[in-house]
């Protein structure tokens, strides 16, 4: 992490000066066809981003969590691109305008430490997505995935570690560049070997070493 505790707790100081905005699991933050109010700042909860294909279904981009940042490449680059936001959860923002945003990283250049933090981990997780899709195999692509997922949302439990957001097979699928039949059906091998299991669509890796064997 480039910012220390200090420079977090600023840029978080900057956001509680905006309006707090809460959600409910399935609401809206970004419509279809809207534009981002400015900055947000997650306080709390979880986040989908997702775009439209041509042919009508949703795109998973990736999904923020509490700490991140929404509407960042937006209002650093000035580049608008239709992305829908959609709370996972229960979720608590504070948004402020991205004049607001830009004028403060102006007058405080150190403010724009953490800022470049958080874009170098957006990068970061965009490149996994990349590596993902290379591999060759639905079975890689799925196992790349699920890994990358525990590695941010894993919580230990007694049966393995369990990705703490609900993933649909569409979601999934749309991630790895896969059918959501073919998906579903890998889905459910990986099932019976017992690599992991699937209840109210949270998936728990039982055995990361055999899915890690996949892709090495």
């Amino acid at each position: 992490m480039l910012a220390d505790e200090q420079q977090l707790a600023a840029l978080v100081s900057l956001f509680h000066t905006g309006a707090k905005q809460e959600y409910a699991k399935g609401e809206f933050l970004v419509r279809p066809g809207g534009t981002p109010a400015g900055v947000f700042y997650i306080e709390n909860g979880l986040v989908k981003a997702y775009d439209i294909t041509k042919y009508g279904e949703e795109n998973l981009l990736i999904i923020r969590k509490t700490g991140d940042l929404l509407g960042l490449t937006w209002a650093v680059a000035n580049r608008e691109r239709e992305i829908i936001y959609t709370a996972l959860a229960p979720t608590t923002v504070w948004l402020i305008t991205r004049e607001t945003f830009l004028e403060h990283l102006h007058s405080h250049p150190a403010a724009a430490v953490p800022v470049v933090g958080i874009l170098a981990e957006m990068f970061r997780l965009h490149g996994d997505r990349i590596m993902t899709l290379e591999y060759r195999t639905v079975r890689e692509r799925l196992a790349s995935f699920l890994l990358n997922m525990a590695d941010r949302f894993g919580v230990e439990v007694s049966n393995g570690v369990k990705i703490d957001v609900p993933l649909r097979h569409q979601d999934i699928a749309s991630s790895i560049s896969a059918t959501r039949e073919t998906t579903s059906r890998t889905l459910s091998e990986l099932e019976r070997k017992g690599f992991l299991s699937n209840e109210q669509s949270r998936i728990t890796l039982c055995d990361r070493s055999a899915l890690a064997n996949f892709i090495e």
